[in-house]
C-alpha cells in the first residue's frame, strides 16, 4: 500500500488530498485547502502555503506526491504568482524527499471522467464515486484528490 499526496497549487487556495492505493483499490485518507488572504504580502502568503503543507506532510506521511502541470494564462502577473505558489508546493515535497510526479490537466480529467475536456463538476462527481462517496472540502481539494487518483493509476506505468 502506498500513501499518495495530490496537490493543486494556487496562491489563493491550494488544494491537497491524500489517498492510499493498493493495486486498483483506493482509500480516502484526508483532504483540505490552504486559503491565503490577498491583502497579506506575497512572502507571507507563500510562507503560509509552505508551513501548512509541511504540517500536512508531517501529519499524514505520504510516500509519493503528484501535481498538475500548469499552463500559462493571458495575465503575466497571475502566471508569475501561480508559478511562485507552485514552486513552494514543489519545495514542500522536496523538503521531505517525497518523489513528485507531474500530470497534464487533460490526462487527469481523462483518467477520472474518461474525457480530457471534462468540466470541474464532472471531475468532482467522479472523485466522490471513486472514493466511496466522500465529500471533498472544496473544488481545490477535489482536484487534488483527482490528481492523487491519477497518480495511483499511472504510478507503476512508464506511460506517464
Amino acid at each position: 500500500m502506498v500513501r499518495i499526496l495530490g496537490l493543486d497549487p494556487s496562491l489563493s487556495s491550494t488544494g491537497w488530498g491524500i489517498i492510499e492505493a493498493e493495486g486498483s483499490r483506493l482509500k480516502y485518507v484526508a483532504d483540505g485547502f490552504i486559503k491565503t488572504d490577498p491583502k497579506q504580502p506575497l512572502e507571507e502568503r507563500l510562507d503560509i502555503l509552505y508551513r501548512t503543507l509541511c504540517g500536512v506532510i508531517e501529519l499524514y506521511k505520504p510516500q509519493e506526491a503528484s501535481i498538475e502541470i500548469v499552463f500559462l494564462n493571458d495575465n503575466p502577473v497571475s502566471t508569475i504568482k501561480l508559478a511562485m505558489a507552485r514552486g513552494v508546493v514543489v519545495l514542500s515535497s522536496g523538503t521531505y524527499k517525497i518523489p513528485l510526479t507531474e500530470y497534464e490537466p487533460n490526462k487527469v480529467k481523462k483518467t477520472i471522467v474518461g474525457v480530457g475536456k471534462a468540466a470541474k463538476n464532472q471531475v468532482e462527481t467522479m472523485v466522490k464515486v471513486l472514493l466511496g462517496g466522500i465529500r471533498p472540502k472544496n473544488n481545490d481539494s477535489s482536484d487534488a484528490l483527482a490528481i492523487a487518483i491519477t497518480h495511483a493509476h499511472y504510478r507503476l506505468s512508464k506511460n506517464l
